[in-house]
């Protein structure tokens, strides 16, 4: 399994690139091979502010249906266009053309209390 040290991660096993006030966020790879085939991903907060933590939607697996977290407070401004054609993009490549949103950032030191890749590594059991 892949941990890129760039990221920043949850315990809901979500990851946060972060660029500036700018961010991209997906599901990890632990999640996706937990999770299994991934078949709909479902965001309706296109252009909502939400909180850290706040369910900004959900990725349905073949067996299970899962909701995913917001790593830090924001604005959902962009969802990865790709999967919904391609769903299984998660499964492939969760951390390149498998992005799930990208946000603007309410305040980017929220980040600071997310996990490191060695951390979430840990976390995992990894």
């Amino acid at each position: 399994m892949k941990f890129p040290e760039e990221l920043k991660y949850t315990e809901d096993h979500e990851w946060l690139r972060l660029e500036g006030d700018m961010a991209t966020v997906g599901i990890t790879d632990h999640a996706q091979h937990e999770l299994g085939d991934i078949v709909y991903i479902d965001i309706n907060t296109l252009g909502d502010t939400l909180a850290q933590n706040e369910v900004f939607g959900s990725v349905e697996a073949v067996k299970t249906v899962s909701d995913l977290f917001l790593p830090v407070a924001g604005e959902v401004l962009e969802i990865n266009p790709a999967l919904d054609s391609a769903p299984e993009a998660v499964n492939n490549d969760p951390y390149g053309e498998g992005w799930i949103i990208r946000m603007k950032v309410s305040d980017p030191a929220e980040a600071d209390g997310l996990m490191s890749a060695d951390d979430y590594k840990k976390f995992v059991g990894a």
